[in-house]
């Protein structure tokens, strides 16, 4: 008689999906300023992530309360037949008086060094620090707060991180904004 081996860890996927552009977006600092919509390339970009998902089981959607961001989950929403759970945890930074400020203005206070090179050491003027916000792509890389910076999540971008209880996560794709979802599936 043989032991059965035993399985493997069931691996939880985390699709991390960020917002398609907004008529603002690389222009202003828009951090949590209501009635920012999609434009109609942002749109189109939160139904090309709703078609790379196509053939992956989503068990649930969750969005921050900002519209854009619901905008963004909703095409996948009617794909899969899954409503958008709103989860205010999952709300952008709140960038304090720097909110809806123009991104060439802010970068030429002294304060915008250190959000690019040491943002550990920032906080928004009566907004939040970056230690205060979730940064799940860096946390799962081990990045320390000072290279946030190093990475790039585009509007309309998937970013995937793999957790299994009792591992290190595993980050498996960063900022993809092309290629097909499907192949994450478990085989």
């Amino acid at each position: 008689m043989t032991a059965a081996a035993p399985s493997a860890p069931q691996a939880t996927l985390l699709l991390l999906v960020r917002h398609g552009e907004t008529p603002t977006t690389g222009t202003v600092l828009p951090g949590r300023a209501p009635g920012l919509h999609l434009s109609d390339q942002g749109r189109a970009q939160a139904k090309r992530v709703a078609e790379r998902l196509a053939g992956l089981p989503v068990d649930v959607i969750y969005s921050s309360p900002l519209e854009r961001t619901r905008e963004s989950a909703e095409p996948t929403a009617a794909c899969t037949g899954l409503e958008v759970k709103e989860n205010a945890g999952l709300i952008e930074c709140d960038f304090g008086e720097w909110t809806g400020a123009a991104l060439a203005e802010l970068a030429g206070l002294p304060q915008w060094q250190t959000v690019q090179h040491s943002p550990s050491a920032f906080r928004f003027p009566n907004g939040e620090s970056f230690a205060q916000m979730k940064a799940a792509v860096a946390h799962a890389l081990g990045t320390h707060l000072d290279h946030l910076q190093r990475i790039v999540i585009s509007p309309g971008s998937v970013s995937v991180i793999s957790y299994v209880e009792g591992q290190a996560p595993v980050v498996l794709m960063v900022n993809a904004t092309l290629e097909p979802l499907s192949g994450l599936r478990e085989s």
